[in-house]
């Protein structure tokens, strides 16, 4: 029988897990992030918050991003957090090397046709997935963009998205999102396969009816993906004419 002590002290840890979890995912999120931030969206207190970041950084899921500001101070770096490159082979990971090893062997006795027509049935599961729930959302950008963004969360790829206006020649405001994607379940096979993110890219532009581009990717480098979305201008005619100038960077995202 277990004594009181005991029981609290199972109870706290349980608590601390579930709060590091929370703190995670807003890193995965909205990362680059600061403790100050992540304390105001938990309702904690900055010193609770940085035990978890502490505890987080020491095991290798985030690591401190310095960014320089004029809020900062002269010379003085601000802290932000990100997830580290190991954090996300720890956060599910379990298969890739499994699956970088089958595409080695793919490329070898197929060639690149062989890689692309596996890539071309991976994202068609997504497009099973997703089509339904985003047409479901009527015919808006905004509503399609909200049902997308909610479907690849489900799938673990940690989205969000921004909206921002800003105005263009003669007072003309033009509407725009950024579709954020924090978590990249293949980020190191993507970064040699860059076809996953180049058909990823089609299919969102494909689901939102609008010409999408891919700003930045966690395979080139980026702390997140980001997909910059129209919300005004749609597609002529329904077809897909997606920018891949920067898609050919980054991966699956």
């Amino acid at each position: 029988m277990s004594s009181p002590a005991t029981d609290r002290g199972a109870v706290r840890t349980d608590q601390d897990d579930t709060t590091r979890s929370r703190v995670l995912s807003l890193v995965l999120a909205h990362g680059p992030i600061s403790a100050a931030q992540i304390a105001k969206d938990l309702g904690l207190t900055p010193a609770a918050v940085r035990r978890h970041l502490d505890a987080l950084e020491a095991e290798q899921f985030i690591e401190v991003s310095a960014l320089r500001s004029a809020q900062s101070g002269a010379g003085r770096p601000a802290r932000r957090y990100v997830v580290a490159p190991g954090g996300h082979e720890q956060l599910g990971h379990d298969y890739l090397g499994l699956a970088h090893r089958a595409l080695e062997t793919m490329q070898r006795v197929g060639g690149e046709e062989l890689v692309r027509a596996f890539v071309a049935e991976q994202i068609e599961r997504m497009r099973e997935r997703y089509r339904p729930q985003v047409e479901a959302a009527g015919p808006d950008v905004d509503d399609r963009l909200n049902a997308l963004t909610a479907a690849m969360s489900r799938d673990g790829f940690v989205a969000s998205h921004t909206t921002v206006t800003p105005r263009g020649p003669k007072g003309v405001t033009l509407r725009s999102a950024q579709l954020c994607q924090g978590h990249c379940p293949i980020q190191d096979i993507a970064s040699e396969y860059p076809e996953f993110c180049e058909q990823e890219t089609e299919l969102i532009s494909e689901l939102l009816d609008v010409d999408v581009r891919r700003l930045s990717t966690m395979a080139a480098g980026a702390h997140v993906c980001t997909t910059h979305v129209p919300l005004q201008l749609r597609t002529a005619g329904h077809s897909n004419s997606t920018n891949h100038t920067t898609a050919r960077q980054g991966g699956l995202s």
